[in-house]
């Protein structure tokens, strides 16, 4: 499956607006941001070279990670890769839920939820 980047936004758009209250609350501390792939340093972030493609990050300090002595720090940025979503996905309803799916996930980083955390919520 190959959106264009507009109709891509438009699914993202949609898929901000299914989820859940406690993590929608933090959208507007966050910035989602799509890109058509992670980068090569992105990429290299993620331990294991078994692992699946990319499809979302979180780049920033975890909300349970920070103090009141860090100073001035980077914005908070969750970005969505749109070719490896698109290709492991088969219809638009799926690619959607897909969305949804990552940007919860990536926004469970943010609040300081683990891995484990995120998969018991199904968010994994």
């Amino acid at each position: 499956m190959k959106l264009t980047e507009r109709e891509f936004r438009k699914l993202v758009e949609k898929a901000l607006k299914r989820l859940p209250e406690e993590i929608a609350c933090h959208l507007k501390e966050v910035t989602i941001t799509v890109r058509a792939c992670a980068t090569e340093e992105q990429d290299k972030e993620i331990e294991g070279s078994d692992r699946e493609p990319l499809l979302g990050l979180y780049e920033g300090i975890p909300l349970n990670e920070r103090s009141v002595f860090d100073g001035s720090r980077p914005p908070d940025i969750v970005y969505l890769f749109q070719e490896p979503l698109e290709e492991m996905c088969d219809s638009l309803e799926e690619l959607e839920e897909e969305i949804e799916i990552t940007i919860a996930h990536e926004l469970g980083h943010y609040i300081g939820l683990s891995e484990d955390r995120l998969a018991e919520l199904g968010y994994a």
